[in-house]
């Protein structure tokens, strides 16, 4: 039998409300999405997009400049995000995209 007081019941309300700052966010496990295309003048570059933030995209030559830089745009949006109020989808949220419609609508 788990006997709570108000002291125990006031550390776990606390604990379920994590401060979400700038470094939450940044530690989340975001879902990249990578690929590669071709530049207006034929040359591959190689992007990464962040499922959860649609606006988000960030570009370099090669796969691996773009692991080790898109971290820092990341910082700058989710700054910019925070500094408006935005809400910031996080990964695991269920959104209307991701709603089966045609299983709900008949």
């Amino acid at each position: 039998m788990l006997c709570l007081n108000n002291r125990s019941m006031k550390g776990l309300l606390m604990s379920e409300n994590v401060e979400k700052d700038l470094d939450y966010y940044l530690n989340l496990n975001w879902t990249l999405i990578e690929g590669t295309d071709l530049d207006f003048n034929g040359n591959p570059y190689h992007y990464i997009e962040i499922k959860e933030i649609p606006s988000f995209a960030f570009c370099a030559k090669t796969r691996e400049k773009a692991l080790e830089n898109y971290k820092k745009q990341l910082r700058l949006s989710l700054m910019l995000m925070l500094e408006d109020g935005d809400h910031i989808v996080e990964p695991g949220e269920e959104t209307e995209d991701d709603i089966d419609w045609e299983s709900i609508c008949p």
